[in-house]
């Protein structure tokens, strides 16, 4: 019954969020927070189903998101983007050390934060970009490879911080990260060498098509794929994802078409489960840092999309929109601060970490829909007032004397028509005012050289 009347609640709050044509993922979290421990009304038995129904969850988003990409378009984008990952990890992680240090904790606690504020959320960001269309917009593929190589840190990361925790010697974190990092080469190997055989295994392309047969398969080997890399210290997530990569063809397709409704319930769950491990007593003590770090991190994911999908040559609405897609924190950051309060490093770090990832969480899929307005504003701003109005000025006549009337052409030929509207060939005039790929923002830098502003 309470499962029941959380899924129907889920569906008036997602069919609220669609009339208004605003994301429904800050609406799920908040109605985790209702249910959750100190809420409003706490779940009994259907906890336990939702916790595993959110890990089904983040293995559906980021498989059908591997879905979307062939294991060619993945390796480039990994090799080209390797700067902007390096640079990303840097970035981020340093808000949350200097956070820690400035509050006075230990170098251990520094880390876990650190790696907290590093790591954005891969489900909620593949959410996100379905819901708002982009799946297909340039900038994404750079968004991925971000995503993916912060993703394959994490094989790195996780091993050592749990050595960390647990006061391991150096051979037993040796022996932990050379597994991990075994396991996410094969699995790398497989999605990019024999993805015909990965194929196989869901179905055989020259067969009829059985939606059924598709859907258990698919399902079950990103499952099994993604229990495994779990198990390695890989995250579930890389496993999943390259799980469809490696499909391809007609039965990519078919997978893709039969597990999207089953995604979107579980990732629903997965959205609520999130609010569900946070107690909102907690929330008041940490919201002061919580918000310091989350300006922080909105600036540093930001620039980092910028620059990534600059040095791609993607144009200036696309490099905004790579910027805000990163911004979202999610299930990373939360299983990385459970290890610490596990170990208890520091008893505020879980309260402060719990504020930060909720915050971002709500932020992110908020700046995911308003860049696009909000930069087309400020680039109308900065060409004119005539550009944000999308007519070119009028110039009108004089009042028609005896004179001017024989002397003057203005007189004669009445005021001067207005400037036709299209693409910008002169400085003043129009843009089109539609949103997508076919904006003048989102065309590469060489189409747009005779333009100035």
């Amino acid at each position: 019954m309470e499962l029941g009347a959380v899924l129907f609640l889920l569906g008036l709050v997602g069919h609220g969020a669609a009339r208004f044509g605003i994301s429904p993922i800050p609406f799920y979290l908040l109605c985790g927070l209702a249910f959750g421990h100190g809420g409003l009304i706490p779940l009994g038995a259907s906890e336990e189903f939702i916790a595993i129904g959110a890990e089904i969850g983040v293995v559906l988003l980021l498989l059908t998101l591997g879905l979307e990409y062939t294991a060619g378009e993945l390796l480039v984008g990994l090799r080209r983007n390797a700067p902007a990952g390096g640079l990303d990890l840097t970035l981020n992680a340093a808000p949350g050390v200097a956070a820690a240090f400035l509050l006075g904790w230990d170098w251990r606690a520094a880390v876990v934060l650190g790696g907290v504020t590093a790591i954005s959320s891969s489900g909620i960001i593949a959410k996100v970009l379905g819901d708002l269309g982009r799946l297909g917009n340039r900038e994404t593929p750079v968004v991925l490879s971000v995503l993916v190589l912060e993703d394959l840190a994490m094989a790195v990361y996780l091993p050592v911080l749990t050595a960390l925790l647990a006061g391991t010697t150096f051979a037993g974190a040796a022996q932990s990260l050379a597994i991990a990092l075994g396991a996410m080469v094969g699995v790398l190997y497989l999605a990019l060498r024999h993805s015909a055989r990965v194929t196989r295994l869901v179905y055989n392309p020259t067969s009829d098509r059985n939606d059924e047969i598709i859907l258990l398969r698919a399902l079950g080997l990103a499952l099994l794929v993604a229990g495994v890399a779990q198990q390695v210290q890989v995250s579930a997530a890389v496993g999943a994802f390259l799980v469809g990569i490696a499909l391809s063809g007609p039965v990519a397709e078919g997978a893709r078409e039969v597990l999207t409704p089953l995604r979107d319930l579980f990732a629903a769950v997965f959205f609520v489960f999130f609010g569900l491990q946070s107690d909102p007593a907690q929330i008041p003590s940490a919201l002061l840092p919580a918000l310091g770090l989350a300006a922080a991190g909105i600036a540093t994911k930001t620039f980092t999309g910028w620059w990534a999908a600059r040095r791609s040559g993607i144009a200036t609405m696309g490099r905004f929109r790579a910027g805000a897609a990163l911004i979202a924190r999610g299930e990373f950051s939360i299983v990385i601060a459970g290890l610490a309060v596990a170990s208890d490093v520091e008893p505020r770090l879980g309260p402060l970490a719990a504020s930060y990832v909720l915050l971002m969480a709500i932020i992110g899929p908020v700046a995911a829909r308003v860049v696009e307005p909000l930069t087309r504003a400020a680039l109308r701003r900065r060409r004119g007032p005539h550009a944000a109005t999308g007519s070119a000025p009028t110039i009108r006549s004089a009042p028609a004397t005896a004179s001017l009337a024989v002397t003057s052409p203005v007189a004669v030929a009445g005021p001067l028509p207005p400037e036709p509207r299209g693409p910008l060939s002169v400085e003043g005039a129009a843009e089109p005012a539609a949103a997508g790929r076919d904006d003048p923002a989102d065309r590469p830098q060489s189409q747009r050289d005779t333009v100035r502003d």
